[in-house]
């Protein structure tokens, strides 16, 4: 063993605390990162053969009503490989003992000979043989413990129908489980049901016809072209304008969910090398420093300068390389762990996790980045000291007067306070450094309390202060105004405001969007418009008001005439002003007064359903009316579809938090430890001193753990200007036409926060503690030459 390898194990054997300090926060970052892109490349994976194995579908139709051989004239559009046609709808379904309203879509199974897209995976049980027997979806089966032979009822077009379970399945057009128009999945109140192609046709009068219709399409095809030349063919069967995956609900969802990801895995990165950087930077730069004459001998004895480099090189790699391992091991953990969460949210039968060769070889460059980001500076002076410069001791510091002494403060100081303070002023880069390093896991904090209270935030916006309905009853087909009424008698029914829901396609010059356009009332209270004070905005007598987001999509600006085309009725182009923007969280809309769009559409007063107030014990008899109404496809109760989500995303916001506490804890002791033991060995000399002429061990103590949580205390502040940024950089990253998320800090989070940071400086304050009572009093006071 050379005389380098030894003074190496020497070196580690007496740094062994901050090795281990610095190691701990690189466990912590290369957990993180192998835990976002081992999830990252779990669902993508998953999805990407779970799409191709059941073939799931590239471009998407519904019409009114179409006959079965226009599907040979879809199959001769170029482009198009297979043609699966469907017939699908809404139903109400009643499960005994379980009295809220519960929304069925039914989809039909293909008939012999056609195409299998979106192939059903079955969980259990086996495929509908019998008119009366239907496949349900996993997630709804596994709320109300539905299995294969089990019984439930649907009531289609009023006809109360006995189904009977023939298996648990899943498919890959519904990954993400939603009710078309909700914003948050509900498993318990809403499920699909797969059924055979003739009790389906029958029951929605569709015997030799369709009303959706899924495409597959060759390698060569422009998805664009196919949809353009599809929605010509189907536009006089009442077609709402055809689409391929990115306007497919579950789809979408997914890949938002994927996006965040990206998002999420650049952010923490970033945070976690910065600090492992600053850590290396301090704890090596301190140790070259002190071993100058070191240095200089080496040098003197012939070792070259690469030789001295290379040898304080291999300590920074041994340094961080003793978190690399752990690390891999802990994101791998917590990879699997939060990949068994996400399947409670994206119903997928089997999940591709694994921990890639590419993976492994990022964790090591993000501790190669770390080690040369942190040192370089350092080991460049080690590879430059000449000897004859680096024997002689380097020049003291020239101190100055601090802030406090300038102001005449220090007189209302004890003498320990000012020691505190003035060693903290006397070296201004190092304690910023400090309090920059602490602020990061401050930041870290913060942001782990950002995700509740930007999802209650939403909650609130949306469900109490946009939404304040009992109920939403939507229609199957729109309705006359009579319906109205009809829901107004019902007992127990405190309030009707009936809407006016179409699809349209807005273009704003070269750009455009589709989405809904809703008719409101112009009275309405229990469906307000906010502005982006979150204040009811009025409805205009005439034009449009559009989320501001989608505003922002179309490039459009109040005053501006938007093209509006309706993909339902008489499919009408109309120019329509666009008369100011209105805030929302969830999705995009265009909004109008009711009257207003059934003059666009040109039509009397129909509706597409209408938001119930109830009186109190009203609910029961109201959902068993709602149930025998043929016209009736769903029903929401929001305050039950909110409580779901809750109790849903619970465990996962719970889960997320506490990682992210663990994960800040460990830089805020890592950098407070290492920070401690930098002025330990800075300051042993000085503190024996003060010992010798009488100090006790307490006010010695003092000293050091003071100027600890000085610092910390100095860090609260940056610390939570740095979460709100991280936080507003999450925001941005996260901004979808799904949702936007608010960036909403509540208190707690900052007081969680703070109170996990000075634990964490509690606990190196105590580990440091333990040296400082060790301090060897004559070793320490003997004058090196």
């Amino acid at each position: 063993m050379s005389v380098l390898q030894r003074k190496l194990l020497r070196e580690l054997r007496q740094l062994r605390g901050q090795v281990l300090a610095i190691g701990l926060v690189m466990v912590g970052g290369i957990g993180m990162l192998v835990m976002a892109l081992s999830n990252y490349d779990g669902l993508a994976d998953t999805r990407t053969r779970y799409y191709a194995e059941h073939r799931f579908a590239e471009v998407f139709a519904r019409v009114k009503r179409a006959p079965l051989p226009l599907t040979e004239a879809v199959r001769a559009i170029a482009g198009v490989r297979e043609v699966a046609p469907r017939v699908s709808g809404f139903v109400n379904l009643e499960l005994g003992g379980y009295h809220e309203p519960i929304t069925g879509q039914i989809v039909s199974l293909p008939a012999p000979g056609e195409p299998e897209l979106n192939r059903l995976f079955l969980r259990a049980g086996a495929l509908p043989d019998a008119d009366d027997e239907v496949v349900v979806g996993e997630a709804f089966a596994e709320v109300h413990e539905l299995r294969p032979g089990d019984v439930l009822t649907a009531i289609l077009n009023g006809r109360r129908q006995r189904l009977r379970v023939s298996g648990i399945g899943l498919s890959p057009e519904f990954v993400y489980q939603i009710r078309p128009g909700d914003v948050f999945p509900d498993f318990a109140r809403f499920s699909v049901l797969w059924m055979r192609r003739e009790p389906v046709a029958t029951a929605f009068d569709m015997d030799g016809a369709f009303n959706d219709l899924v495409l597959t399409l060759t390698r060569e095809a422009r998805t664009a072209d196919v949809i353009d030349a599809l929605d010509v063919l189907l536009a006089p069967y009442g077609a709402t304008g055809a689409h391929g995956r990115d306007l497919q609900m579950s789809h979408r969802f997914l890949d938002t969910e994927l996006k965040q990801l990206r998002v999420m895995t650049v952010l923490f990165t970033a945070v976690y090398l910065t600090v492992v950087a600053f850590l290396l930077n301090v704890v090596v730069g301190r140790l070259i420093s002190t071993q100058r004459e070191q240095i200089a001998v080496l040098k003197a004895f012939g070792y070259s300068r690469w030789e001295v480099g290379l040898h304080y090189g291999q300590l920074v790699l041994l340094m961080v390389s003793s978190g690399v391992l752990p690390g891999l091991a802990l994101g791998a953990w917590l990879g699997r762990g939060m990949a068994r969460m996400y399947m409670d949210f994206y119903r997928f039968p089997f999940l591709d996790w694994s921990l890639r060769p590419e993976v492994v070889l990022l964790a090591f460059g993000f501790a190669l980045a770390a080690a040369v980001l942190g040192t370089v500076g350092a080991l460049r002076r080690a590879f430059a000291m000449p000897p004859a410069q680096a024997m002689r001791p380097e020049a003291p510091p020239v101190f100055h007067h601090t802030l406090t002494e300038r102001f005449g403060l220090g007189a209302l100081l004890d003498p320990t306070a000012r020691m505190v303070l003035r060693n903290i002023e006397r070296r201004p880069l190092r304690s910023a450094l400090s309090v920059l390093g602490i602020g990061l896991g401050i930041g870290i904090l913060v942001m782990s309390g950002f995700q509740h209270g930007a999802i209650e935030e939403m909650i609130d916006v949306q469900f109490s202060f946009a939404q304040r309905d009992d109920f939403a009853v939507t229609f199957a087909e729109p309705t006359s105004s009579r319906a109205a009424q009809e829901l107004a008698a019902l007992p127990g029914v405190r309030r009707v405001e009936p809407f006016r829901s179409a699809a349209v396609r807005l273009r704003h010059g070269h750009r455009s969007y589709r989405t809904a356009l809703q008719g409101l009332p112009e009275d309405g209270d229990l469906k307000r418009v906010l502005d982006t004070r979150l204040q009811p905005a009025a409805l205009p007598a005439a034009g449009l008001l559009l989320t501001d987001y989608l505003a922002e999509l179309l490039a459009a600006r109040p005053g501006d005439l938007l093209e509006v085309e309706f993909l339902e009725g008489h499919r009408r182009t109309l120019a329509v002003p666009l008369a100011g923007t209105v805030h929302e969280y969830l999705g995009v809309s265009a909004y109008a007064r009711r009257d207003y769009v059934n003059r666009l559409l040109g039509e009397g007063a129909a509706l597409s359903g209408a938001w119930l107030a109830l009186e109190s014990g009203a609910r029961p008899g109201v959902v068993a009316a709602l149930r025998e109404r043929p016209r009736v496809a769903a029903v929401t109760d929001r305050a039950a579809m909110v409580q779901s989500f809750r109790d849903t995303m619970a465990e996962s916001i719970l889960t997320f938090t506490l990682i992210s506490a663990l994960m800040a804890a460990s830089i805020a002791i890592g950098v407070v430890y290492n920070a401690s033991r930098i002025t330990l060995a800075e300051r042993g000399r000085e503190l024996a001193s003060l010992r010798v002429l009488g100090y006790t061990r307490h006010e010695v103590r003092a000293l050091l753990i003071g100027e600890l949580f000085t610092l910390t205390f100095l860090a609260l502040l940056p610390g939570f200007l740095l979460g709100t940024a991280m936080c507003w950089l999450l925001v941005q990253g996260f901004v979808s036409d799904l949702y936007r998320v608010p960036l909403v800090l509540p208190p707690a989070s900052f007081a969680l926060a703070g109170l996990v940071v000075l634990a964490a400086t509690a606990v190196s304050g105590l580990l440091v503690r333990r040296r400082l009572d060790r301090l060897d009093l004559v070793a320490v006071l003997k004058i090196r030459e």
